[in-house]
């Protein structure tokens, strides 16, 4: 693990910080790294959206697009949560860039933190690929990003 330090979704390590209250705790990651070895983000609090919070996904693209304003992010009540995202974007991206964060660790199929899959927007459960809002300004700035299961392939 030399030279890598992380940005991690907080919802990995047992934050009780998702749209529904829950976390998703991944055990083998407080398991395997350091606390000095990481710092932990929850993009969509950091944007000012509340805990709990209605479920949200992308419509009309992925979150290249919503940074680009092309594309928004729609939460299942109608409500355009865009601009909460994509401050809460730049906040996991400062972050990032204050630690000198190599990796990020982010949550899949989350239209913050994805970085392969997210829900299509349609609120039915069909995922297409692509990149969540904070993914994809990760990658923009060479923040290798992957999955918690791309995460646990590696270390297992």
């Amino acid at each position: 693990m030399t030279g890598k330090f992380y940005l991690i979704s907080a919802c990995l390590l047992g934050h009780k910080v998702r749209y529904d209250s829950r976390d998703c705790l991944v055990k083998e990651l407080v398991d395997y790294l350091l606390p000095e070895q990481y710092v932990t983000i929850c993009p969509e609090v950091s944007g000012g959206l509340p805990i709990p919070r209605p479920a949200a996904e992308i419509q009309s693209g992925d979150g290249r697009d919503v940074l680009l304003y092309q594309a928004h992010v729609i939460d299942i009540n109608g409500t355009d949560v865009s601009d909460a995202f994509i401050k809460g974007a730049y906040a996991a991206l400062d972050l990032a860039q204050r630690f000198q964060a190599t990796h990020a660790i982010l949550k899949a199929n989350s239209p913050s933190c994805s970085s392969k899959l997210i829900y299509d927007g349609s609120f039915t459960g069909n995922k297409i690929q692509g990149n969540g809002v904070t993914a994809a300004l990760l990658k923009q700035h060479d923040i290798k990003v992957m999955t918690e299961d791309e995460f646990l392939q590696m270390i297992l």
